[in-house]
């Protein structure tokens, strides 16, 4: 498989191939492209060898803490690194915080952590009353512009995206351009703008020497963590694994009247509602494909979905020898958190050690993509490429809400996604300006097909 053929495998828009981090271990890829997942650098440059500590492990003490910005503090993720930090003796410092609208939550993490610079997402809220009290002394600024600044801020040296949905994307490109480490838990950066952010990544890693993107999401940790120290061209495929959501077994019929609680209600992980809804879905699946495809540069022919209902494996390698290299843990994620923050150095864990003996079976099996037809539309997508994922993530944003408001029934979820879809002409993606244009449109097309 060349760089070519992953971004046009099955002759959809033609799409760049770049990915997050090159490893090379004991020869050379030189003179071959074939089967080279993950690239961060130029065909002809010197790989990184990631199996070579390059800093040395001290203690928190000997070193400067990392000093963090963390995007969408008072959602799950937020949540959850922040008691990563919390935990870490001095090694991470929170220097700015934003989040969309919870003022009350943001000014007590504030104080917490004593951060000195927010953002609220809501410009809106620049004359709310309740400010001067919970946040004084502390530089507040306001709207889209104001989270985005802080991805500049002097005295960052990582960025946390943990935005929801499509909202995340000027975060993860400002980061980038600032030259700044991102830690990426806003999947929808690389669905929608996929083809601008790989690109900018690689062009940091080259100047860092190092990744310049780590990401956060539990599966592509997992393959990250898998492949590093291992040869490109002998990654043979990625398997993603997925709980099955809420309603795994379930017929089409019974999915009709699900109500909002039961497809929150996952039975593996505490997660944030927009996320769970598409898990229930699962089109969190679907758009985990289409991050895998540009962090990895994998065709989409070299992606597996299989259902573990355990989640306890977060995803897989496998290797043209047969061997498969798995990824074992714990369903919290704090972990890959974590990870992202120490990379490449590995802290102690925020959780008690996974039991082994505990665990029992672990179960897999083909995904139900004829009930869950959000898989399959995702996967479409992502083939076609260009604006495709774009118009395809816009959609089910618009979806989800309604049917968290109890404005449309689950499936109409997907009904209302494979509509705009079928109205959507993909081009090739050229700018933000461009992404935004086409999510506004995309959302006009689902409001509209859901007043139907």
């Amino acid at each position: 498989m060349t760089d070519a053929e992953a971004g046009t495998a099955t002759g959809g828009v033609d799409t760049p191939s770049t990915a997050v981090l090159e490893v090379a271990v004991g020869g050379s890829t030189e003179g071959s492209t074939e089967g080279r997942f993950f690239c961060a650098v130029e065909e002809d440059a010197e790989p990184l060898r990631l199996h070579k500590r390059t800093v040395p492990l001290c203690s928190a003490g000997e070193r400067p803490p990392l000093r963090l910005a963390l995007l969408g503090s008072t959602g799950s993720i937020g949540q959850q690194a922040l008691d990563v930090v919390r935990r870490s003796q001095g090694a991470v410092r929170v220097v700015a915080l934003a989040a969309h609208r919870d003022v009350e939550r943001l000014a007590a993490q504030a104080a917490a952590f004593d951060v000195g610079t927010v953002a609220m997402g809501d410009e809106a809220l620049r004359d709310d009353p309740r400010l001067p009290r919970l946040l004084d002394g502390v530089e507040v600024g306001f709207g889209p512009a104001a989270v985005e600044a802080l991805c500049g801020l002097d005295g960052v040296d990582v960025v946390l995206n943990a935005v929801v949905g499509a909202a995340g994307l000027r975060a993860s490109y400002a980061t980038l351009a600032c030259g700044r480490r991102l830690a990426l838990a806003n999947k929808e950066s690389l669905v929608v703008g996929g083809d601008l952010i790989m690109p900018l990544a690689a062009e940091q890693a080259r100047k860092r020497g190092a990744p310049a993107l780590l990401p956060v999401d539990s599966e592509h940790s997992a393959l990250f963590q898998c492949l590093v120290g291992e040869c490109a061209a002998e990654v043979a495929r990625l398997w993603l694994t997925a709980s099955g959501g809420p309603f795994r077994g379930w017929t089409r019929a019974r999915l009709e009247g699900v109500a909002a609680a039961e497809a929150l209600a996952h039975p593996t992980w505490t997660m944030g509602p927009k996320i769970s809804i598409d898990s229930a879905t699962l089109m969190n699946k679907g758009l985990e494909v289409i991050e895998a495809h540009h962090l990895f540069a994998a065709s989409y022919d070299d992606i597996r979905v299989v259902v573990h209902p355990q989640s306890r494996i977060h995803s897989m390698v496998e290797y043209r020898d047969g061997s498969v290299k798995a990824h074992l843990g714990a369903s919290d994620m704090r972990i890959p958190i974590q990870y992202a923050l120490s990379y490449p150095e590995r802290w102690p864990s925020p959780l008690e050690p996974l039991d082994l003996t505990a665990l029992g079976t672990l179960a897999f099996e083909e995904p139900d993509i004829e009930t869950f037809g959000a898989l399959p539309l995702a996967f479409a997508a992502g083939r076609t490429g260009g604006t495709a994922p774009a118009a395809l993530n816009a959609a089910n944003e618009v979806a989800v809400a309604a049917f968290l408001n109890g404005a449309c029934s689950f499936l109409d979820i997907e009904r209302t996604v494979s509509a705009v879809l079928e109205r959507h002409d993909p081009e090739p993606v050229e700018s933000l300006e461009q992404l935004e244009a086409v999510d506004a449109w995309a959302r006009a097309q689902a409001a509209s097909q859901l007043r139907r």
